[in-house]
């Protein structure tokens, strides 16, 4: 079926009937180009739509018929940024068309690639931009096996060149599309006229295919010189791309549609239905599991929310894909979220199992969303009001409850600290972040040095975007700041001092005297208070003021404002009055001393909190991320190799890591991650200490 239809619904019977197909392509690939013609291709009146900061940073969810098979197209992000719609994207689909741009395959590219392969995700390369100056195909397909490997065949190869490319020509079929009028291309069945192109291709697909389907048949007759007839090619070519085994190449020109057709009639005859894809793990709440779900309508309920968008007046709206079983309007459904049953427990999401009632069931039919009664296995379907559920989270019938594992969230390593800009603004600045964190997993919301509101995002994209979805959508405004860093004071030497803490100024006075020696201890140790008095010097019932009043101070600073850390405090001598000495007069003479312990500015010293962050690039870049490291003050732990991959680990000062998400991706040409930890505390260098130390009256 190749003609338009009005936005037409499919009646969906069995997952059969279903095709779920991500786009998957980096920025300026051409992705969302051929995202809008596949469906202009099929849905009548469709104009396209208007490219914004929210389309392009989300999963984007779409439909048409061709053929007897409703297609759900998703559109998936090509900015690092929003790697995790990405992957939401490739746990809803059951196969993918990756685009390339005909100028050459950029790391970019290569790390979605991957993606994919961890996935083992059957995958179709749709070349784009083959119009643009002199490109060469076959060069082009030259590269793409260098990057991606044998399995990359074109089974299609256009006719003409740079602008005057007008059409292709099947390699298998014979089959020629001619593009030359635009819109829907004429065909002309076993054209001979392209003997010379199809033999070009035609050999070394088949070899691909004899190896990729493993057909020894196949081989048999290869090599005996018989053509074994298109029907039991296109089968095998089937097979082996279901697998992912083999990955047909398709020439693709916006300018007038070619490669529209090509894509069309493969993802209805070539790309796996929803039963023969495999379906995630399910476990049971008590942790028993179940194993892959069955595609299998009449089975219970299990479905995974993909992505949730919110709306200030209509609430939430959930993406769901559903694995097995049938969903029906007004259904009780359970709804988990159980981050902690695969080791990922996060206090943003904590773990939650509740009881909801379905609302009317949507489903996309071009890009607008119509109502139906009911969804079965295979489907991907929009439920409304669901107010529980989060992103990731496992839809499963109350009877036989129990979760799907979650797509591996990117962590977020971009801080953005920031504050309410009015108290208006404040009053709807927590409802505001937690709208954002249901609707976005990648969001983590944390509370930094000096209680500084930190929100952590996954690039300059990504906190872009959160900063207008708070002032456009929930109507709050924010200022940013510089994010705090958590330092610490500590001694490097010995004192002994006497605070002294004596007031008369007629009736009831203050007494306190307390003699301490202040000595370090080493990194993490934290704190030790030593009651060394004699004598009864200090009463025994103030030596716990003193420390009350030692400890006061610590959390305050003696020379910078941070809190001190691995001390020890000796109490070996004071004095008291027997009338006006008392707790409260022994906390500020025990307070007292510290700071006297602290003039001598040589003993004392500033801590910087230390990260490990291990760090992995192409080979091609270690160099340079290397020199970065020790530009940051980084002490080098070492190093690994693997497929051309480097992994490095080092431990960098925190100070220096607040901009690290984006300086690594320009060191690393968008390619380099990165994960963080806490290491401890060491020594800041001598010559930063004054850029730390704060204002007398904020101590």
């Amino acid at each position: 079926m190749s003609s338009k239809v009005n936005n037409a619904q499919i009646q969906v019977n069995s997952p059969d009937d279903v095709r779920n197909v991500v786009l998957i392509g980096n920025a300026g690939s051409g992705k969302t180009s051929l995202f809008e013609q596949l469906l202009r291709a099929r849905v009548a009146g469709y104009r396209g739509e208007k490219d914004d900061p929210e389309r392009l940073s989300q999963l984007y969810l779409a439909s048409l018929v061709t053929g007897n098979v409703k297609v759900n197209l998703l559109d998936a992000p090509g900015h690092p940024d929003f790697v995790g719609e990405l992957r939401a994207g490739i746990r809803a689909a059951d196969a993918a068309i990756f685009v390339v741009a005909a100028d050459g395959v950029d790391g970019m590219a290569q790390a979605l690639w991957e993606e994919c392969r961890e996935a083992n995700l059957p995958r179709v390369i749709a070349v784009t931009k083959l119009d643009a100056g002199h490109i060469d195909f076959d060069t082009v397909v030259e590269q793409l096996k260098d990057s991606f490997g044998e399995g990359v065949l074109p089974t299609h190869v256009p006719v003409g060149s740079g602008t005057g490319m007008n059409g292709t020509v099947s390699v298998l079929t014979r089959r020629f599309r001619d593009y030359t009028g635009g819109g829907e291309p004429s065909v002309v069945d076993d054209d001979t006229s392209h003997d010379d192109l199809i033999e070009l291709h035609r050999g070394p697909l088949i070899e691909g295919l004899i190896q990729e389907a493993d057909d020894a048949d196949l081989m048999d007759s290869y090599l005996e010189g018989v053509d074994p007839g298109r029907d039991y090619l296109l089968n095998d070519l089937m097979k082996a791309t279901a697998n992912a085994n083999l990955f047909p190449v398709i020439p693709v020109v916006a300018s007038n549609g070619l490669g529209t057709e090509e894509l069309l009639s493969l993802m209805e005859q070539g790309f796996p239905t929803p039963s023969l894809h495999p379906n995630p793990e399910f476990t049971r709440l008590n942790g028993e599991s179940t194993g892959p779900a069955p595609t299998d309508p009449s089975a219970p309920l299990i479905a995974q929310v993909i992505r949730t968008t919110t709306d200030p007046f209509a609430g939430r709206l959930s993406m769901v894909r559903i694995f097995s079983g049938t969903v029906k309007t007004d259904d009780m459904v359970h709804v988990s979220g159980h981050r902690s049953h695969f080791g990922k427990a996060d206090e943003a999401h904590p773990d939650h199992d509740h009881d909801e009632r379905v609302g009317l069931i949507q489903q996309a039919v071009g890009t607008e969303l119509k109502p139906k009664t009911a969804a079965i296995a295979g489907e991907i379907v929009m439920l409304p009001k669901l107010a529980t559920a989060e992103t990731g989270d496992t839809i499963s019938s109350r009877e036989a409850s129990g979760v799907v594992p979650n797509w591996q969230m990117p962590e977020p390593l971009l801080p953005l600290a920031i504050k309410a800009a009015t108290r208006n603004d404040e009053d709807k600045l927590s409802g505001a972040l937690q709208r954002l964190a249901v609707e976005d997993t990648t969001v983590r919301l944390a509370h930094g040095a000096e209680d500084q509101l930190v929100l952590w995002t996954t690039g300059q994209a990504h906190a872009d975007l959160l900063l207008n979805r708070l002032k456009d959508r929930y109507g709050v405004n924010v200022a940013q700041e510089d994010v705090k860093i958590a330092l610490r004071e500590t001694f490097i030497g010995k004192a002994t001092a006497q605070g002294r803490h004596v007031k008369q100024s007629g009736g009831h006075g203050q007494y306190a005297v307390c003699n301490v020696e202040v000595e370090p201890l080493e990194r993490g140790a934290g704190f030790e208070f030593v009651d060394k008095v004699v004598g009864g010097a200090v009463p025994r019932q103030f030596i716990p003021s003193v420390e009350k009043g030692v400890k006061s101070q610590m959390e305050r600073g003696v020379i910078a404002g941070f809190p001190m850390v691995d001390v020890r405090v000796t109490l070996f001598d004071g004095k008291a009055h027997s009338v006006d000495s008392s707790d409260m007069a022994f906390q500020l003479a025990g307070a007292n001393a510290l700071k006297e312990a602290a003039t001598n500015k040589a003993i004392v010293a500033l801590l910087e909190p230390i990260d490990l962050v291990t760090i992995v690039v192409g080979e091609e870049y270690m160099g340079a991320v290397m020199t970065d490291i020790s530009g940051r003050r980084g002490q080098m732990l070492g190093t690994d190799s693997d497929n051309h991959k480097v992994t490095i680990r080092a431990n960098i000062p925190q100070v220096e890591l607040a901009r690290y998400a984006i300086d690594l991706r320009g060191l690393a040409h968008g390619t380099g991650t990165f994960s963080r930890e806490f290491h401890g505390y060491e020594l800041l260098p001598a010559n930063l200490v004054d850029k730390f130390k704060k204002p007398d009256k904020e101590k």
